[in-house]
């Protein structure tokens, strides 16, 4: 079994694979999109209608033994680079090592791809946003997160959820609570609710959080089978809060 952080890690070493895969052949960059803001989602219809193809069974074998020892992984990711120093290939190697939990490591690559014609890439910005993100790095995220707070997909990004909690770390509580409850629409934006629920918490305002971690759980049993897989984690941290109060 698999606990929540394990089970955040994993998902994370699945969509790494898979970017890593759609940047070498070459994909529709439709796809890096429905990767990133559809993790789980995005990432088993990108195995399945992309992947599993006879020309690419070894590749597929790669990245589940990625998960199994990302060691590896990085350091043909490294030769590579060293080989052929391309955009796509920092990129790769960044995303691995933000999977392996290397993250200062991939901070500094994904930084050294924002260059030249690169310089304002959506998909790299998110990345070190949520690099940033798991070091508590919130004075980094501001300005990164206002680079691409226009463009569609943020709005239901985890991007965005690391912005809202970054404003109020940096001392703008009410922005960041401007910012949560626009991710707060029933049936979806789970864990955007219950960071917000944290949020609520922090600033002893318990009746709001409980109310709001009981909606969570409420709409759990009206969730279809894969709505449940992709929130099941975040409904299981609204009933632990729940239990504590």
């Amino acid at each position: 079994m698999f606990s929540g952080g394990s089970y955040y890690y994993l998902i994370l070493a699945l969509q790494a694979i898979c970017v890593i895969h759609c940047l070498r052949k070459g994909k529709n960059s439709t796809w890096i999109v429905a990767i990133i803001f559809l993790p789980l989602i995005g990432s088993i219809a990108y195995i399945f209608m992309e992947m599993f193809r006879d020309s690419d069974i070894k590749q597929v074998q790669t990245g589940v033994s990625t998960i199994i020892n990302p060691g590896g992984s990085i350091k043909k990711l490294e030769q590579q680079l060293k080989f052929s120093d391309t955009f796509n290939n920092r990129v790769a190697l960044a995303d691995a090592y933000l999977s392996n939990g290397d993250t200062d490591k991939a901070i500094d690559m994904y930084k050294s791809c924002l260059t030249g014609t690169f310089t304002d890439n959506e998909y790299v910005i998110y990345q070190l946003i949520l690099a940033y993100s798991a070091l508590n790095d919130y004075g980094q995220i501001v300005p990164l997160a206002r680079k691409v707070y226009q463009r569609p997909q943020f709005a239901r990004s985890k991007a965005h959820i690391a912005y809202a909690t970054a404003l109020e770390f940096t001392g703008n509580p009410a922005q960041a609570e401007e910012e949560f409850k626009k991710m707060k629409a029933r049936f979806s934006y789970f864990e955007a609710r219950y960071q917000y629920g944290l949020f609520l918490l922090r600033h002893d305002r318990s009746a709001e959080a409980r109310e709001l971690f009981s909606s969570m759980v409420e709409e759990e049993s009206q969730l279809g089978k894969t709505e449940l897989k992709s929130n099941r984690y975040w409904i299981g941290l609204a009933k632990d809060e729940l239990r504590k109060r």
